[in-house]
């Protein structure tokens, strides 16, 4: 019998693939993405995002910052779906064995509050969680204790009672330090792996 009353996904690398590159490589050559995300540091201003700023209003807000690259730039918000994509397909299949299983299922994500329905809409998948715990709408963002306290807070389950799923060790590592049960995600099968160790799934049902 499993001890584990929740799990708990992330997102961005374990669910849907989170690398922005790929598209820019795509519609602007290597060169001119390696240019734009050196001149720009958007990963950086991508954080305000995470942290509950609207993402529309930070590309208006840089476009004055950097002309020269408005059309990356409007990239970034108009081709949302294009960036965070595409699904990771063995990630999902667990997702749905749990949740039809009848698992209690969380997200917590650094994800942005406009931007995450944007998401949703074109990846069905997400919106099977029992609760989701998005940092742009809590204003908080992984790997702060606050967020992992709000967590706790709000679903009334025993912090030891959670297994949550990250690819970033300073946020496994965050949640460790309160008592979680974590997985460091790496590719999908390991994550399968541990859920039918946990009891949660069987070995069929985690293919």
């Amino acid at each position: 019998m499993s001890q584990i009353d929740a799990v708990i996904f992330d997102i961005g690398n374990v669910l849907i693939q989170w690398q922005p590159e790929n598209f820019y490589d795509r519609t602007v050559g290597e060169a001119r993405r390696r240019a734009f995300f050196a001149d720009t540091n958007i990963h950086h201003h991508h954080e305000q995002i995470d942290a509950g700023a609207s993402l529309p209003g930070m590309i208006d807000s840089l476009v004055p910052q950097y002309p020269e690259y408005e059309a990356e730039l409007r990239m970034w918000n108009d081709n949302w779906n294009d960036l965070a994509a595409p699904a990771i397909p063995h990630s999902v299949r667990l997702l749905d064995a749990l949740v039809d299983k009848g698992m209690t299922v969380f997200t917590l994500t650094n994800f942005g509050h406009d931007n995450f329905p944007l998401s949703q809409a074109v990846y069905p998948f997400l919106n099977r969680f029992n609760r989701e715990y998005v940092s742009g709408r809590l204003k908080l963002i992984k790997p702060d204790p606050a967020i992992y306290a709000h967590v706790e807070a709000d679903c009334g389950i025993d912090p030891d009672r959670l297994l949550f799923a990250d690819d970033r060790t300073e946020n496994i590592t965050a949640a460790a330090a309160r008592g979680w049960q974590t997985h460091l995600f790496e590719h999908p099968q390991g994550w399968a792996d541990r859920l039918v160790a946990e009891g949660l799934l069987t070995a069929e049902e985690a293919t």
